[in-house]
């Protein structure tokens, strides 16, 4: 699973939901992308398992790139322990994502086949997405 190699902070602050993507929010190296339409935290094994379902469905014939990247540590208390104590361990770490933010980009392939793998990508993703093509107006 992607996680940072090193931080300068362990634990942080969950971000505000604000605002829409202005940077990462086109295409910039593939054909057809997978675009985010609402807020949301996007786990590192959430990650994992749309990239997997991406080199599953494409192979090795096609190029792809993962937009985002999960810096942002999530933390969690271990069970039955009372309140108070201070904060609890870092549990794993997640990218978060605004509306417009591409997430991953396919080139190299028929645009039924990436349609395709981007489909069955987002349905492992807990975001509402969009599919969105090179020169397409979004």
């Amino acid at each position: 699973m992607m996680q940072p190699r090193k931080v300068k902070w362990r634990k942080q602050h969950r971000p505000k939901l604000k605002g829409i993507a202005t940077r990462g929010n086109k295409l910039e190296f593939g054909e057809y992308g997978l675009k985010s339409l609402e807020y949301g935290r996007i786990f590192s094994n959430q990650l994992e398992a749309a990239r997997v379902a991406i080199v599953r469905e494409i192979g090795k014939k096609a190029k792809f790139w993962i937009r985002i990247f999960p810096h942002r540590p999530y933390t969690k208390k271990p069970a039955e322990v009372r309140m108070g104590g201070g904060k609890g361990d870092v549990e794993g770490w997640y990218a978060f994502v605004k509306p417009g933010t591409m997430l991953f980009e396919v080139t190299g392939v028929s645009e039924e086949d990436a349609v395709e793998a981007l489909r069955i990508a987002a349905s492992k993703l807990p975001v509402r997405t969009k599919i969105v093509k090179l020169g397409e107006v979004t």
